[in-house]
């Protein structure tokens, strides 16, 4: 046994075991929590996972391993089953046309070239044969076609990635089946007894990573990251994708963290999405980033993101905070932690090297919240204490929503009988002229009229005030239009002096009531410009009922 060179994290973790030659070059994908047997297959794995697959005791995990188009199961460390994948469509023109060839209708020139034509048109992808074929030497297709067009054609996907689900129930050794993605942008969910298709969904790329949360049976989520750079979620009963994350560049590494997903791009980014698309955070790294895990350590309540980078380090993040380093002595290409013998945290990593490294979590080894890498403080990232949702609140979002309509149009009518009383109020206000106000920007002009006595003399003062910010006012008069049977006064214009911004001016006048029959009239005010027969202001005053005679 090797020990491990000694990084910045020592304290935390115990150094196991390292082989630096123990030729094993793999990715996280094909890494599970089993014991260690060897056995030998047909083609290169694309990924393997541990379940169970049935009730009967004793309770020993079944082994999945992904190859090709397909499923090699293990039990009890022996061949147990394999799984093939349903057969694609064929194309009809493609099939007509290698039956001419079979007949010797045709010659090997033109069937390339009918080939290539319904490659350029169809819906339908071409076969692999009929793809070799196409890049073929014109010395090479006659022989080719000879040996190949007796037999039937076939188009057969391959599978690119692979996980489990929760068959009903959520309990660790529960049983689970089996969930594959292909290169024909096919997503497939297999009972784990009679390795039956379950359910079929698809998406709009082929899938490379998934994880996957929940129960077949009650509901489930499956998040996949695609050849295309986006990343889509299925649900039960849905056979296309429910929500899609845009990402600005290509996701190299996919986790699930509670009821948010974790994703690493391929521009040295970990970003962090809820279960619906939308982004929580962003946090840059260091360097590319090579594979990524989950540390979950039920017992303590704790869970993290293993990220690993093409500097020879391996990053801890919880959310956006990175909380621990590990130096490797190369770069890590595969990550797995979970338990191993009596361990429960062993973490396990093999290297671009082919190197094996194992660690193993102290007990006493603590992890703190605060963020280790300089940026904004912790109390920045820390959700805010938002209140359950109350029956109340539940029953009057679903009135809402029940008579959403109907709301509106209420809403509406009583927006519109509002602005309809604020323009009677207005227009009131300026036939009136209760509170008179220039409407000219050029002379910002107020006045107030206040009628002092019993009668039959009065007396009228008007408070002139210019509400310019700093131009002041000039060559103004007043003007009094009025029932010269009622009322006399002893000046009926004036000249207004210069209005100074911000200062009130009093102007008096006496008013003489003639009548004596205890009526009373409205006196009309003109402010005008020295010239101008168009009044900048207009105001009308209610004069009172006079207590007395004018003496003559």
């Amino acid at each position: 046994m090797t020990s491990v060179p000694s990084g910045s994290e020592t304290s935390k973790w115990l150094d196991a075991h390292y082989d630096p030659v123990a030729n094993l070059y793999t990715f996280s994908s094909c890494i599970g929590k089993i014991s260690p047997y060897e056995n030998t297959l047909l083609d290169l794995p694309t990924g393997l996972v541990s379940f169970l697959m049935d009730q009967h005791e004793p309770r020993t995990p079944a082994i999945a391993v992904a190859s090709g188009p397909f499923i090699y199961v293990y039990k009890n460390l022996r061949p147990y089953f394999k799984f093939t994948l349903p057969p694609l469509e064929v194309n009809a023109l493609e099939q007509d046309v290698w039956n001419q060839a079979r007949e010797d209708m045709i010659d090997p020139l033109s069937l390339k070239e009918m080939l290539e034509g319904i490659r350029d048109k169809a819906d339908v992808p071409l076969s692999v044969r009929s793809l070799r074929f196409l890049m073929l030497d014109p010395q090479d297709t006659e022989a080719f076609v000879n040996l190949h067009k007796a037999q039937p054609i076939r188009r057969q996907t391959v599978i690119t990635c692979i996980g489990t689900l929760k068959k009903n129930m959520a309990d660790e050794d529960a049983v689970s089946c089996l969930v594959i993605g292909t290169e024909s942008k096919d997503v497939y969910i297999l009972d784990p007894e009679a390795f039956t298709i379950l359910s079929k969904m698809s998406v709009p790329s082929a899938p490379t990573q998934m994880d996957v949360t929940g129960q077949f049976d009650v509901e489930f989520r499956i998040t996949v990251a695609c050849r295309n750079g986006n990343i889509y979620i299925l649900r039960r009963d849905s056979p296309k994708p429910k929500y899609c994350i845009e990402l600005s560049s290509h996701p190299v590494g996919l986790v699930r963290m509670g009821k948010s997903v974790v994703v690493g791009c391929a521009q040295e980014t970990l970003q962090g999405f809820t279960q619906k698309g939308k982004k929580l955070w962003t946090a840059c790294l260091p360097a590319p980033v090579t594979t990524m895990g989950v540390m979950d350590l039920p017992t303590r309540g704790f869970q993290a993101v293993l990220v690993g980078l093409a500097n020879c380090e391996v990053h801890l993040y919880r959310d956006k905070n990175l909380i621990s380093t590990i130096k490797t002595p190369d770069v890590v290409t595969s990550i797995c932690f979970g338990r191993y013998g009596r361990e429960d945290g062993t973490l396990i990593m093999t290297t671009k090297g082919g190197g094996l490294i194992v660690k193993i979590l102290k007990r006493t080894a603590v992890f703190d919240d605060r963020d280790s890498a300089p940026g904004p403080p912790l109390a920045q990232s820390i959700r805010l204490n938002i209140p359950k949702k109350t029956k109340l609140y539940v029953d009057q979002t679903m009135r809402e929503r029940e008579n959403a309509v109907a709301m509106h149009r209420a809403f509406q009518m009583d927006l519109s009988r509002l602005r309809l009383a604020a323009a009677r109020a207005y227009v009131k206000a300026l036939e009136s002229s209760l509170t008179p106000m220039s409407s000219s920007l050029s002379e910002p002009l107020k006045m107030n009229a206040v009628v002092q006595g019993l009668g039959p003399s009065f007396k009228l003062t008007l408070n002139i005030q210019n509400t310019a910010a700093c131009r002041p006012v000039m060559h103004l008069a007043i003007s009094f239009l009025y029932d010269e049977s009622l009322y006399s006064m002893r000046t009926a214009f004036f000249k207004i002096p210069l209005l100074v911004p911000g200062l009130n001016y009093p102007i008096d006048t006496f008013v003489e009531c003639l009548s004596d029959k205890g009526i009373s009239d409205i006196i009309k005010v003109f402010v005008l410009r020295e010239g101008k027969s168009a009044p900048l202001l207009t105001a009308h005053i209610n004069m009172p009922v006079s207590e007395g005679l004018a003496l003559n």
